[in-house]
């Protein structure tokens, strides 16, 4: 037995103003149409003609869903609905009309097309009216409040597309204590227009007019409000800034709405909406199939990268989240932030560190994980250089800890993050790196050997992307330190260039890796080269986040060159000589077919580390490093 839907009060008051409305409509039809005789000989059929229609009416609307739409965001998807539902009931009653009355009760017709057709207009009408005048007084009314609580007159950046996204959410309320009074619009077409009754009064770079303009209006804007339009690298965003720090203006960013979630609200500019590239298309339905229901590790989970890839994981509906942190701090920070988004995932966090074998062994064994996203590193070059152990330590048997433990408790896969500093390394933190992927490699290549080709073992598999913008200890936090405290911004030489991405970017593209490297048939790729675009000269960078801060470089703000330090290198690489590298398929990743060692020359080398760690024998530990990278520059002293 079907059991319909619960209505709630508001929905059962719009099904009795709609029947009432039909009503009205279907006897002021008959009034309007016909006079004396003629309406005389129809009032004896009027009653139960008019319950029989209310009744079909009462079908045809909850069919429809005319119930289900609240008045306040009336539109014309709304309006839609009401006409075919009115076409509905006009073709029922042509049909009753010539099929049913004329030649079987009445004689000839009783409403006849031109009755039809009037009516037709009249419940179109009706129901559409009272739907807009409902809209348009709480709009009214919203706006009205929105003033008198002193709400801020603003300025609206970008072109009407864009605009129009925030003009209704001021109008709904969700975004309050703000008075649109005009709009900047960078498209010749959008002049002189307006949009949901804010005028455009020009373009960008009629900024400091239009100011002076409204300000003799009795209306001062002291806000810009940025659209993703006002932002893009054509727009000239850069001279936006400037001209609003030396106009005194706030300026604020309103994200457009994506798949990622993003709320819809007023936030303050940030550099790395304006740095990059247009992000790579992701197909957030891959991700959400791949990571649906699965049992998942994050080692790291409380940094920057980690944290990324926990929310990635919730959000894409892991069944259960297995945080692996070593700072205490780190992993409360981190469990605090995934509660709030209220999803079904269960998330466990627990404090551990990669190096401690056993301790790892056991939490992945007891957890049993169908993947591993292994992001637990150290990663700073300079301190690595002067701490080469810890980097040993850390990256090379914690990456081995991880790896043999995720082995042991039958996980499907394991995906370490990488760098792109792992290619033709000259630091420590470089070839740290690389060993860790050549293990996982080996690992991987024994696992294929051993077993069916398209059913084999744990799959491993390593990702490497570059700087991420806003990670701890990335260029761009320091430079934004730096600009706010006054100057200098420090680069160590004006030729270093580096590429750039996003944390969301890059966390959704090692995802993105992951799902590929598990598809239906095993690869022989290992390692995914995220595509980040053109590399970004650093000096470049630190010029325009002066300028995006609203001060001129070398007037406002200086830049100093300090030299570069152990082991930094002016270019990155993305792909060893001997690797060969082809596309997958997806937007944004690249795979690589590298060559490793067999996995009992990994082992022995692993036992010459530890010989050398316990000793402290750096040459030693060099040596190894350059024995197993060949291609490693580093210095021994």
């Amino acid at each position: 037995m079907i059991r319909l839907p619960r209505l709630t009060t508001r929905q059962l008051l719009i099904v009795a103003h709609d029947l009432l409305v039909t009503a009205a409509a279907f006897v002021a039809t008959l009034l309007i149409r016909f006079e004396d005789t003629l309406l005389a000989a129809r009032l004896p059929w009027l009653p139960a003609l008019l319950a029989g229609f209310v009744i079909c009416a009462a079908v045809v609307y909850f069919l429809l869903g005319l119930h289900e739409a609240k008045w306040r965001f009336t539109s014309l998807p709304e309006l839609m609905r009401i006409i075919r539902a009115s076409m509905v009931l006009a073709v029922s009653l042509l049909v009753l009309d010539y099929v049913l009355l004329a030649p079987n009760f009445y004689g000839t017709f009783f409403f006849g097309k031109i009755t039809i057709a009037l009516y037709l207009v009249i419940q179109m009408a009706s129901l559409s009216a009272t739907r807009i005048a409902y809209r348009y007084f709480r709009e009214a009314r919203t706006q009205r409040r929105a003033r008198e609580v002193n709400a801020i007159p603003v300025l609206i950046l970008g072109r009407a597309a864009d605009v129009e996204v925030p003009l209704r959410a001021i109008e709904s309320g969700a975004i309050s204590q703000v008075w649109p009074v005009g709009l900047l619009s960078p498209a010749h077409s959008d002049q002189g227009a307006t949009v949901r009754g804010v005028p455009v009064l020009g373009g960008f770079d009629d900024l400091e007019r239009v100011i002076a303009i409204l300000r003799d209006r009795k209306m001062p804007v002291t806000r810009l409000v940025l659209t993703p339009s006002a932002m893009e690298p054509s727009s000239g965003a850069e001279s936006i800034l400037m001209r609003a720090r030396r106009l005194g203006l706030t300026t604020n960013f309103l994200p457009s709405l994506d798949e990622t979630g993003r709320m819809l609200q007023l936030a303050p500019v940030a550099v790395e909406d304006l740095l990059l590239r247009p992000s790579v298309k992701i197909d957030y339905g891959r991700l959400e199939g791949f990571l649906k229901g699965k049992s998942v590790v994050v080692t790291g989970g409380g940094g920057s990268i980690g944290a990324e890839i926990c929310d990635r994981v919730v959000t894409f509906g892991a069944a259960r989240l297995l945080i692996v942190e070593n700072s205490e701090l780190a992993l409360y920070a981190a469990q605090e932030t995934l509660a709030t988004k209220q999803s079904q995932t269960r998330i466990e966090g627990r404090l551990a560190d990669i190096r401690d074998r056993e301790r790892i062994t056991r939490l992945l064994k007891d957890f049993k994980p169908d993947i591993v996203f292994h992001a637990a590193a150290l990663k700073h070059v300079p301190l690595l250089e002067q701490d080469w152990g810890e980097g040993i330590k850390t990256n090379v048997f914690g990456s081995v800890n991880v790896a043999d433990a995720a082995v042991e408790a039958g996980a499907a896969a394991m995906v370490m993050i990488s760098t792109d500093k792992a290619i033709e390394p000259v630091s420590v933190l470089g070839a740290t790196k690389r060993f860790a992927e050549m293990y996982c490699q080996a690992l991987d290549v024994e696992f294929a050997r051993q077993g069916d080709r398209d059913r084999a073992g744990t799959r491993f598999i390593s990702v490497r992307f570059g700087n991420v913008l806003a990670s701890n200890g990335s260029v761009v936090p320091k430079f934004k330190a730096q600009i706010e405290a006054g100057g200098p911004v420090t680069v160590t030489h004006p030729d270093m260039i580096r590429y750039f991405m996003t944390i969301r970017e890059a966390c959704d593209l090692v995802v993105s890796a992951a799902s590929h490297a598990l598809g239906r048939k095993r690869t022989d790729v290992s390692v995914y080269v995220l595509n980040m675009g053109q590399p970004v000269k650093i000096a470049h960078l630190a010029e325009r986040m002066i300028r995006l801060s609203g001060l001129e470089p070398g007037r406002d703000i200086q830049i100093v060159f300090t030299g570069m330090r152990p082991g930094e290198r002016l270019n990155e690489i993305l792909f060893a000589q001997d690797e060969e590298n082809s596309e997958v398929g997806i937007s944004g990743v690249v795979a690589a077919r590298p060559v490793s060692p067999p996995l009992d020359t990994m082992r022995a080398w692993l036992r010459t580390l530890e010989q050398g760690l316990s000793s402290e024998e750096r040459q030693v530990i060099y040596a190894v490093l350059r024995e197993a990278v060949p291609d490693f520059g580093g210095a021994a002293n």
